[in-house]
């Protein structure tokens, strides 16, 4: 029998969007909008999406990566569940990542949407558990730079 692992990790990015908070919020909380930055993307096959934007709801995605990853044409699936959604400045989500059949990681997010003279400050905080076989701290990292670089190309419209 292999041993089992799990790697902890915590990690903050912080972004700023010439654009204020509701025009950040709605692009975490409108699914059309959600689907366009956050589930689409370069070469991306996106399976499913679905989304229900309130506490307690759930948010579900499968996609299938490109070939230049380790995990190519492997169905990954996000499993989310909305745990905290405070006005347009803050929600806090749990959620699971499924690449094939093998759970690899389990975490806690939070994205504060924070008001500024020239837009919005965006505060991410991931805490993750991740399981034999996962991404890991500096894969799940520099995905969610990207991500949030995708959302700053959805803010300007482009």
């Amino acid at each position: 029998m292999s041993e089992r692992t799990v790697t902890h990790a915590t990690f903050v990015i912080e972004r700023s969007y010439p654009t204020p908070p509701q025009r950040v919020f709605a692009a975490f909380s409108d699914p059309v909008k959600k689907r366009r930055w956050f589930a689409g993307g370069e070469g991306k096959q996106v399976d499913a999406f679905e989304m229900d934007f309130r506490v307690g709801g759930k948010e579900v995605m499968t996609t299938r990566l490109p070939d230049t990853t380790p995990f190519a044409g492997v169905p990954c699936t996000n499993d989310t569940t909305y745990q905290d959604i405070e006005g347009e400045s803050r929600i806090v989500i749990a959620y699971t990542m499924t690449v094939g059949e093998r759970r690899i990681s389990a975490s806690l997010a939070t994205f504060e949407f924070l008001p500024v003279d020239k837009g919005t400050n965006l505060v991410f905080t991931e805490q993750s558990a991740f399981f034999e076989g996962a991404d890991g701290p500096q894969m799940r990292e520099e995905g969610w730079q990207h991500l949030l670089d995708s959302l700053g190309v959805e803010l300007e419209g482009k």
